[in-house]
């Protein structure tokens, strides 16, 4: 997602996603971008970043934000950036794609760019009947719905698999982008001046969904989506450097790094062409993810999203998230194993035990309140074990619901923050006071919540990573290594109730095969939109790219009142 890193300052800024990706098997970045003026900059790092990483990255034309009217734009964009040693080039052809986009005049594209192009872009057929004009497509709707950009209901319930089979049926031979994504989880409330507080069902999504790609083998699969903090749905690092448009209120500490751990052997066993992904796990590992919370967990006194049931907009339900209902109080857990063990799960006072073959494995335990301890045994001897350092808790952490999940693994992993850019607007809009925008797990100390300043207006601003990568798990143990404490968690001191994130279309080119993760937003006719400042309702935000952010308050504040100056100030705007 381009739009939320316009502070980056160099190619160097994007290494760390690059080489991450890369360590996974993702061939490519899919460059979600709209219309901001610091684009081209951010376009340029990414591509040497990526040049020199040895990955390969495309742009990928958010149409909340490109209007279909703008084939000629589209074109030379193609063709400025095509010649670049990083460009993704498919079948001797410069690949591009989009979000959403349906209309466009592609035969004007083409004509624009003056040199081959390999257009893969999210449309739709039920709005483009005839895919002739395009390369492949993009389906970019990875949850099941209800065929209305909410979740499964009375109304209907659209599986990813009959998507697949759409599209398919659809393009006849031309290739088809699949995607897979592991959550969607959005509580942008009244001080983003937005309605956008839904869940789609991701419980074992992750896992599944994998397994089907397996079976499916598409040319091209899309991970959706890197560094979508804002709808859950990332699997880069928190610590990866980008603007807070509010997302952090349900994404501190919310760490995904073990869904992309998970992917790995998938995504060889893909490339590979193979079904069985037993024969592509080198190491035993164990992943494992829950809500913070029981979904029954009564936060309406606090929620800044928190309006009379249902507005209207479908959005809202008197502050829970539309949809959540179709999520499952569980604790998820998936063994990756080189031979057969047994796993036990305990959340809070429940303790169950399961037998694990070799290969991958999901389980699931109720999730009680406490902590969330894990461990691997194998011959009678203990392999892995670990107490993970998020707690389930009957308390609304900042006064809110969070429905997005934490990842967790073992063995564990240092734990890497939301730096000081990430925790900005952490506070904007809650209406508690004890909640602090910082980190509160692990035993490093935790940045302050205002972005460092280099100098006067017309500098910029530089991103410091948060301190302390503390271990990622609270006493964990690998066979007989050290073990680790980190402190407890500490924002749960907020309302006490009586009830309780490629950007990646890359192409995995091992032969007919590709695998990708992406950066898009999300269609209209599926999730979501992208931050520009080009159009639509202002809502919080930071002082604009290349300014002081000594008055990222004054723009937060002015921001989710609708007045943000775009010379002066960096909103999320959404229409």
């Amino acid at each position: 997602m381009i739009g939320i890193v316009g502070q980056r300052t160099s190619a160097a800024d994007y290494d760390l996603d690059m080489q991450l990706a890369k360590d996974a098997g993702i061939d490519a970045f899919a460059l979600n971008i709209g219309v901001d003026p610091y684009t081209d900059t951010q376009l340029g790092y990414a591509y040497d970043s990526a040049a020199a990483n040895d990955m390969k990255v495309f742009i990928s034309f958010d149409f909340n934000w490109f209007s279909t009217s703008d084939a000629g734009k589209v074109g030379q964009m193609i063709a400025k950036y095509g010649v670049k040693p990083a460009q993704l080039v498919v079948d001797g052809k410069i690949f591009a794609s989009s979000f959403a986009g349906d209309g466009l005049d592609v035969a004007a594209l083409r004509a624009a760019a003056g040199v081959e192009v390999f257009f893969a872009p999210n449309f739709h057929p039920e709005l483009s009947p005839d895919p002739k004009s395009i390369d492949a497509a993009l389906n970019w709707m990875g949850w099941d719905n209800n065929g209305n950009n909410k979740a499964p209901n009375g109304a209907g319930n659209v599986t990813v698999a009959d998507g697949d089979a759409n599209y398919l049926k659809w393009l006849g031979d031309k290739p088809y982008i699949a995607p897979v994504t592991a959550w969607f989880s959005t509580h942008f409330g009244p001080e983003v001046s937005y309605s956008k507080n839904w869940v789609f069902p991701g419980d074992t999504l992750w896992y599944n969904r994998w397994n089907e790609i397996l079976t499916l083998q598409p040319r091209f699969v899309e991970i959706i989506t890197w560094n979508d903090y804002g709808e859950s749905h990332y699997i880069g690092p928190l610590s990866s450097t980008h603007y807070d448009d509010g997302n952090s209120k349900w994404v501190n500490d919310m760490t995904h790094d073990g869904w992309l751990d998970m992917a790995k052997p998938y995504i060889a066993a893909y490339k590979a062409g193979s079904t069985a992904v037993a024969d592509y796990i080198t190491d035993d590992q164990v992943i494992y993810w829950y809500r913070p919370n029981h979904k029954s967990v009564d936060c309406d006194a606090t929620d800044t999203t928190m309006v009379a049931a249902n507005n209207g907009s479908g959005n809202y339900f008197q502050g829970r998230p539309d949809g959540f209902d179709t999520l499952k109080d569980h604790v998820f857990v998936v063994s990756l194993l080189t031979e057969p063990g047994t796993v036990t799960v305990s959340s809070g006072n429940n303790t169950q035990t399961f037998d694990a073959p070799a290969g991958a494995s999901l389980f699931e335990v109720a999730m009680a309140v406490g902590q969330q301890q894990f461990a691997l045994r194998r011959n009678e001897k203990e392999i892995l074990s670990g107490v993970s350092l998020k707690d389930v808790t009957d308390e609304c952490i900042c006064g809110l619901y969070n429905f997005n999940a934490y990842v967790g693994t073992l063995p564990d992993k240092p734990y890497e923050p939301l730096n000081k850019d990430g925790l900005a607007s952490l506070t904007a809009g809650l209406h508690v006071t004890t909640c602090s925008a910082a980190p509160s797990l692990g035993n490093g100390t935790a940045p302050t919540a205002a972005p460092t300043v280099t100098g006067g207006s017309g500098t910029k601003p530089t991103t410091s990573s948060a301190a302390g990568g503390a271990s990622g798990s609270r006493t964990t143990s690998v066979t007989a290594g050290p073990t680790k404490t980190a402190a407890p968690s500490g924002n749960y001191t907020t309302t006490r109730t009586t009830s309780n994130t490629t950007p990646a279309v890359g192409t995995l080119t091992s032969g007919p095969t590709a695998i990708s993760s992406s950066a898009a937003s999300l269609p209209q006719t599926s999730a979501a939109s992208s931050p520009s400042n080009s159009s639509g309702a202002c809502n919080a935000g930071t002082t604009a790219p290349g300014l002081s952010h000594n008055y990222d308050g004054l723009c937060a504040f002015a921001c989710s009142q609708g007045y943000c100056p775009p010379g002066q100030c960096h909103g999320l705007s959404m229409t």
